[in-house]
């Protein structure tokens, strides 16, 4: 990601302050493209978008965070941000002392009802200590962080500048059926040293790794309601079915049931 900033979601010196309210919450509205450089702050942080697709780069691993699901993001772990269709979203900022009973390892999760009722309170907080109402709902939504089933919606990213362009071009079209022949000629590896190369870099095979790029972009449509063999065909599936088999292997569930259909 390009090292360009947009607006804050919170004043740093607070994001990085030791003392504060257990709690900071904020929201923002933004047209266009919202990208943020690569940062790192002392307090914990779940993140929510209301619409579009987020993507977060943390480590090697690309997170994609669609709307209607929330990312959770532990204290001092170095990340960027890049939402490309306007951002609509919020972030509760946890202190270091609540976190250290809150998962160590980033995740994105679908919330649940409990879950989101308590985030939208949260949000009406002012940036003052917590009295004992809002303090005993902070452990509600700190509980329901932790006992959040994690999705598998990383991507290991290539660190070989010939394997990145290929994962860049792929993330541009999606629906490109080249086999990893075609894609070795074009770099100019052997078709052998690209899937030794990538197998290597990022733990899965060219294949499962479009597959699972295939599965993460069809997110945000999907709970959108746009139809399920639009969404097949238009990611170069030549029938829905392939594309549900393949949906129910990375997510553990059909495409239907994920987006509540």
């Amino acid at each position: 990601m390009a090292d360009q900033t947009t607006t804050a979601l919170l004043d740093p010196a607070l994001a990085d302050a030791a003392d504060g309210p257990v709690v900071l919450a904020a929201r923002l509205h933004q047209r266009g493209m919202r990208r943020t450089a690569r940062h790192r702050h002392v307090r914990g942080q779940l993140l929510g978008a209301h619409q579009g697709l987020l993507r977060i780069a943390a480590d090697d691993l690309h997170w994609l965070l669609p709307a209607g699901h929330v990312a959770w993001i532990p204290p001092l772990l170095p990340h960027a941000l890049l939402g490309a269709d306007g951002f609509d979203g919020w972030s509760l900022y946890f202190c270091a002392a609540a976190c250290l009973e809150l998962p160590a390892q980033p995740r994105i999760f679908q919330p649940n009802a409990l879950l989101q009722a308590a985030v939208m309170r949260a949000l009406q907080w002012p940036y003052t200590a917590l009295d004992a109402a809002q303090a005993r709902l902070a452990g509600v939504i700190a509980d329901e962080i932790t006992a959040s089933t994690p999705l598998p919606l990383a991507l290991p990213q290539p660190q070989d500048r010939r394997l990145q362009r290929i994962a860049a071009a792929l993330a541009r079209t999606p629906h490109d059926t080249r086999s990893i022949e075609d894609w070795a000629t074009r770099s100019g590896l052997s078709s052998r040293s690209l899937a030794r190369r990538w197998q290597a870099e990022t733990g899965m095979t060219l294949s499962q790794w479009r597959q699972r790029l295939r599965v993460l972009l069809s997110l945000p449509r999907l709970l959108a309601g746009e139809p399920v063999i639009s969404v097949a065909l238009s990611l170069g599936y030549e029938t829905p079915s392939a594309f549900i088999a393949v949906f129910k292997r990375e997510m553990g569930v059909t495409p239907a049931r994920y987006s509540g259909g």
